[in-house]
């Protein structure tokens, strides 16, 4: 009986908790409805609970690209060069609805994000802005995405985890409001996809922009042997895309995806590569701050050529080649500090983390390398010139000779 008893209460109190845990997850859905007419997405977050929720407080840029807000509860839109925008849910279902303006150009006519009548390639950070949110205790908020294609588009791609046709799960574990952030691409596309390691990798690009699909992966597999040995984290899921002119002729890294210019070679004529620097910027994730931005930038170049030479493709002839044309391009700079870096900075600071790294391989008997400095950083998360010396230091078991230099003054 004693034993009976016993269970019956654990099942009782089983069945009393379920509910109040359950109640603490809250659904919050991002529906996404493209509008090529317009070269705008409608865009409404609904709240199944909008308790839940004290406010969101969005940051709108200078509020250009943002129109036609309509909400349930209140919200209140301060207009201006750094406008915002604070909505405090109603108590049940919630929704916030306003539409997006998705080309963003530039003033050599060029294009950042574009719409056209049969392909949008945008950022989900632009559709969902950035925003400080204030919850009620205990509250966990189980984020989707799921996009509304125009009539005759076949499909959409993110770097988030798919979970049904056009849908899909949003999660970050290192922020409090999951919003859909990273490269999109959707409409009349052409996809490739392999698994390398513990990665998903799709590369994709609309229909008829020349994106060389099988050659990217093709570099990618050379190259990710030693970007698992160097790098401790991988995503589970990595989205290449690419397009042409007007397209910027260059290459970015955002969550977990890389966008390319389709007339951009993988590999350039001094044997760096755009994609495998993008690539590190993936994977290191180092956010760099009091006017050091030398460090983020200078890593990602220098394992841009580092991986391919360490992958076997790269001479011997060809990497003194490349360090004579680094040290060519930055023999003016006295500097490397500063909120943002120019390309004879970072060269410098490519041919200064490479002298870095032949210090510590003779310090340490070639115990230690750069590598250890790079996972330091990462674990860091944020980093500036003094912690970045301090990490090195650490390595080596003594001070740097080689960053007791004015470049870091």
């Amino acid at each position: 009986m004693a034993t009976g008893l016993r269970r019956a209460l654990i099942f009782a109190l089983l069945a009393f908790s379920a509910p109040v845990w359950a109640a603490n997850k809250v659904d919050l859905d991002y529906h996404v409805r493209l509008l090529p007419q317009s070269d705008q997405a409608e865009v409404r977050l609904t709240l199944a609970q909008g308790s839940a929720v004290r406010s969101l407080d969005f940051d709108l840029g200078d509020g250009s690209h943002y129109s036609d807000f309509k909400a349930d509860g209140q919200w209140l839109l301060t207009p201006g060069k750094q406008a915002r925008g604070v909505w405090r849910p109603a108590a049940d279902t919630a929704s916030l609805t306003y539409r997006v303006r998705i080309s963003h150009g530039r003033k050599n006519g060029s294009f950042d994000t574009r719409m056209t009548a049969k392909w949008a390639l945008m950022r989900g950070d632009d559709l969902v802005p950035a925003a400080r949110l204030d919850q009620q205790d205990g509250v966990e908020l189980v984020s989707r995405l799921q996009f509304e294609l125009p009539d005759g588009w076949k499909s959409v791609e993110t770097a988030w985890p798919r979970i049904g046709k056009n849908k899909f799960r949003i999660d970050n574990p290192s922020r409090l409001f999951d919003r859909p952030t990273g490269w999109m691409l959707a409409g009349h596309l052409g996809s490739r996809r392999t698994r390398l390691g513990e990665t998903e990798v799709t590369v994709a690009s609309p229909q008829g922009q020349g994106m060389r699909r099988m050659d990217v992966l093709t570099l990618l597999t050379f190259v990710w042997p030693q970007v698992q040995a160097v790098f401790p984290r991988h995503p589970t899921k990595l989205l290449i895309v690419g397009a042409s002119d007007p397209m910027w002729r260059g290459s970015l890294a955002a969550r977990e995806s890389i966008f390319l210019n389709t007339r951009l070679p993988l590999v350039s004529e001094i044997g760096s590569s755009a994609l495998v620097r993008e690539l590190a910027q993936v994977f290191a994730r180092i956010n760099d701050d009091h006017r050091s931005d030398w460090i983020s930038e200078s890593f990602a170049e220098y394992y841009a050529i580092e991986l391919v030479r360490r992958a076997g493709g790269m001479s011997d002839e060809r990497y003194a080649s490349l360090q004579a044309k680094l040290a060519k391009d930055s023999h003016k700079v006295t500097t490397l500090r500063g909120e943002q870096i120019s390309p004879a900075q970072v060269s410098k600071a490519v041919l200064l983390l490479q002298e870095l790294d032949r210090e510590i391989r003779l310090k340490t008997r070639n115990k230690r390398s750069l590598d250890d400095v790079l996972r330091g950083a990462m674990h860091l998360g944020q980093v500036d010139t003094k912690a970045f010396v301090q990490l090195a230091d650490s390595v080596i078991g003594e001070s740097s000779n080689v960053l007791d230099t004015e470049l870091l003054q």
